[in-house]
C-alpha cells in the first residue's frame, strides 16, 4: 500500500468495525486464559477495559494495525482471519 492509501485505511469506519470486533474477540480469549499465562493480570486488565469501551481500543490500534505486513499487502480486503492476526500481534506488542 502506499503511504496514501495506508493513510486513508488508518481513518476507515467500516475497517476500524472489522477491528473493534477482533478486539473484542481477543479480550473475550484472555478473559478465560489461565491466570498462569505470563503477564495474565496485565493482559486481562486490557481486556476489561477493552469490552468497556471497544470503540476508543480498536481506534487506538487501528493505525500500527494497518502498518501490519499482511494488511499492507490486502488493504482492506484483509481476511478476517489475517486481521485478527494482526490486532492480536498489535495489541501483544503493546501490552
Amino acid at each position: 500500500m502506499t503511504y496514501k492509501e495506508s493513510a486513508e485505511l488508518m481513518s476507515d469506519q467500516s475497517f476500524q468495525g472489522r477491528i473493534k470486533v477482533a478486539v473484542l474477540k481477543y479480550a473475550d480469549s484472555i478473559m478465560i486464559e489461565a491466570g498462569s499465562v505470563p503477564a495474565h493480570n496485565t493482559r486481562e486488565k486490557w481486556a476489561v477495559q477493552t469490552m468497556q469501551n471497544p470503540q476508543m481500543v480498536a481506534m487506538q490500534v487501528q493505525p500500527p494495525t494497518v502498518m501490519d505486513p499482511a494488511v499492507q499487502t490486502a488493504g482492506a480486503t484483509v481476511t478476517d482471519e489475517a486481521l485478527q492476526g494482526a490486532v492480536e500481534g498489535v495489541v501483544n506488542k503493546l501490552l
